[in-house]
C-alpha cells in the first residue's frame, strides 16, 4: 500500500479496480483547509488520462507491472505473434495492443512487452530506432536553404516529417516517443 503523500511519476497503483500510473503529481499546501494532491494519471489498459485530487492520507495498493524483452516474429491477420527471449514461448497478440508500436518496430525486432496480473496490455518499441525510407519526394538543389520538411514514408508503412535532404533508400533514425525524425542513421 502507497499512500497519496508518497506519489511521484512514474509509480503504478490500482485505483477503482484499475491500473493507474502516476504522469504529474503537486502537493498543495493552501493557507485555509486540509493539505491535497493534484494528480494526473493514465489509465495503462485504456490510455485514457484524468486530473484527480487524492488527501495525502488515502491508501491505494501498488499495482506491479511487469516488462518483459521480447522478439516481434510476424503477422498473421489480426494477430501479432511475440517470442519470449528466454523462455521462446510465443505470445499472440491482438492489433489494438501493438497499433502505435507497428509504427516503428520490424521482424526480428526486440521490443518491450508490459503484463499486469499475468496478461498483457501494452507493447513499446525502443526509444529509438533506425528504419528505411521506403518512399519520398526527391530533394532540390538549393533546398537546404530552409529548414524546410517533406513527409516520407518509412519501410513499415508509417509517414514522418523528414528534412528536404533525405532521399529515398536511406536509414534514418526516429525518436519513437514523439514520432520524430533524429539524424541519419
Amino acid at each position: 500500500m502507497i499512500s497519496a503523500g508518497e506519489f511521484r511519476k512514474g509509480i503504478t497503483v490500482e485505483i477503482d479496480d484499475a491500473v493507474w500510473v502516476i504522469v504529474d503529481f503537486q502537493h498543495v499546501k493552501p493557507g485555509k483547509g486540509a493539505a491535497f494532491v493534484r494528480t494526473k494519471i493514465k489509465n495503462v489498459i485504456t490510455g485514457s488520462v484524468l486530473e484527480r485530487t487524492f488527501s495525502p492520507t488515502d491508501r491505494y495498493p501498488r499495482a506491479h507491472v511487469e516488462s518483459k524483452e521480447m522478439q516481434y516474429l510476424y503477422a498473421d491477420g489480426d494477430l501479432y505473434y511475440f517470442m519470449d527471449n528466454e523462455t521462446y514461448e510465443q505470445l499472440p497478440l491482438s492489433r489494438d495492443l501493438v497499433d502505435y508500436a507497428l509504427n516503428f518496430i520490424k521482424e526480428e525486432m526486440n521490443v518491450q512487452v508490459k503484463f499486469f496480473k499475468g496478461s498483457a496490455f501494452s507493447v513499446e518499441a525502443p526509444n529509438f530506432v533506425e528504419l528505411q525510407v521506403a518512399q519520398t519526394d526527391p530533394g532540390f538543389k538549393g533546398d537546404t536553404a530552409t529548414a524546410g520538411t517533406k513527409p516520407a514514408t518509412l519501410e513499415t508503412g508509417f509517414v514522418i516529417q523528414v528534412p528536404m535532404f533525405i532521399d529515398e533508400g536511406e536509414i534514418i533514425r526516429v525518436d519513437t516517443r514523439t514520432g520524430e525524425y533524429m539524424s541519419r542513421a
